[in-house]
């Protein structure tokens, strides 16, 4: 976390969280949703605008990555000064990019290692690592074959709908807010 985050969440220490204006979609590209988009239905629907407008700017991009955690319930967020912008996950909340010698890079840069490899119905390839789980991204997918087919990775058949509660990630904290605030 970046040291101008730590003194401003000292500074004000009190600011309330924000909720579904960010998503992560399964390629790691990174969308601001604001209330119009997020009236079109929630960020992983598949609803045509729900995704909102994909983020561009390099260093506000890098900001986000660098600040990009997960609390104690399994909500990611993107921790901005004082205030946690909690992120709505089309997948899950990391997203790999396979090297060529099998190394793994998550979307955010950071470095790791494959412990095991999961395929869903659907045909989409996971990776769980020291990090977390994460999906593998569209464009590596065949030099994750490669790691497949050389015997570096065994694929393991998974059931997408139980990835949220097996590796301890919640796709939508916005919509666990709404149902918290609800049952209250």
């Amino acid at each position: 976390m970046d040291d101008i985050v730590r003194q401003a969440m000292a500074k004000w220490p009190n600011v309330p969280d924000c909720y579904g204006w960010l998503g992560l979609d399964a390629r790691g590209n990174w969308f601001m949703r604001d209330d119009p988009v997020q009236a079109l239905g929630a960020f992983a629907s598949g609803r045509p605008g729900a995704k909102g407008s994909q983020l561009r700017h390099e260093k506000l991009i890098d900001f986000i990555q660098r600040n990009y955690g997960r609390d104690d319930q399994g909500c990611w967020y993107f921790q901005n000064g004082p205030q946690r912008v909690y992120v709505e996950l089309e997948a899950t909340p990391w997203v790999w990019r396979v090297q060529p010698d099998f190394s793994l890079h998550a979307h955010t840069g950071q470095a790791t290692t494959c412990t095991a490899c999961l395929m869903d119905e659907a045909g989409w390839l996971y990776l769980e690592t020291p990090l977390g789980l994460g999906l593998v991204h569209t464009q590596d997918v065949g030099q994750a074959a490669l790691a497949v087919e050389s015997g570096a990775w065994t694929v393991q058949e998974v059931r997408r709908q139980d990835l949220p509660t097996r590796y301890g990630y919640v796709p939508s904290p916005a919509g666990l807010r709404a149902a918290t605030l609800q049952k209250q």
